[in-house]
């Protein structure tokens, strides 16, 4: 199998590698969910936002390496949006467990680095619970910061397990549940962070609204962005909408 090609020259090796899940922003492909809200153009919009907010997140922690994984089609067009010394990588196959798989295939040298998977929506997550997960990987095999919807916004490891992420149910309410199966099975050690929401539905939708209003400094574009469709979101909370 042919070595995923990167945009980049690669930077300084840190032990420790936080990867971004990403895609293009392109109107009909992104956060589709929210489509059914908001003009295709205003959600392709706003996951530019997210998207930026989230990859500056991730580069305010020190002594971590920043990525973006994401599909071979997408490469070009995200590493013009990507910070200088962020490498983007093309995933070998299709999807989001393919996209995870290759996650730990591709940055899993030895076992002694420490990388987690970051989905690419959950910029206002503080960024002390990305540094404590770190920590929790000099202990345990596997960490986990599930969602609420019964997903997970990131999952790290220090190695990687070929079986670990399954095909059947990526994406869906038994994300998490699948995800934990296999560790049984693989028998890993699973050290879990607290509950958080991402931004996949209106209702996720209206309650970042609501966070990043008392705090816009915690994301400032998707802030931003919040504020100028204010009337839309405010017509989604109060049911008014078309």
């Amino acid at each position: 199998m042919e070595t995923p090609p990167e945009t980049r020259e690669p930077a300084r090796k840190s032990d420790c590698v936080l990867v971004v899940m990403a895609k293009a922003p392109r109107p009909g492909l992104v956060k589709t969910r929210l489509i059914r809200s908001l003009p295709a153009q205003a959600v392709t919009s706003f996951y530019r936002c997210l998207l930026d907010d989230t990859l500056a997140l991730a580069g305010s922690l020190a002594g971590v390496e920043t990525a973006i994984m994401c599909p071979e089609s997408d490469v070009e067009e995200l590493a013009v949006l990507a910070e200088p010394g962020v490498r983007v990588i093309a995933q070998n196959g299709q999807g989001l467990a393919a996209g995870l798989s290759s996650v730990f295939t591709h940055f899993a040298e030895d076992h002694q680095r420490r990388i987690i998977a970051f989905n690419s929506d959950s910029p206002h997550l503080p960024r002390s619970v990305l540094e404590a997960a770190f920590e929790t990987l000099a202990v345990h095999d596997l960490v986990v910061g599930p969602t609420y919807d019964g997903g997970y916004y990131l999952v790290g490891a220090n190695r990687a397990h070929s079986s670990l992420f399954m095909r059947d149910g990526m994406g869906t309410g038994s994300a998490l549940e699948n995800l934990l199966s296999q560790a049984r099975v693989l028998e890993l050690s699973v050290g879990f962070m607290d509950p958080f929401y991402d931004i996949d539905v209106a209702d996720d939708l209206i309650q970042l609204a609501a966070e990043l209003e008392d705090a816009p400094a915690k994301a400032p574009r998707t802030a931003f962005w919040l504020k100028e469709w204010g009337d839309a979101i405010t017509q989604l909370r109060t049911g008014t909408a078309d």
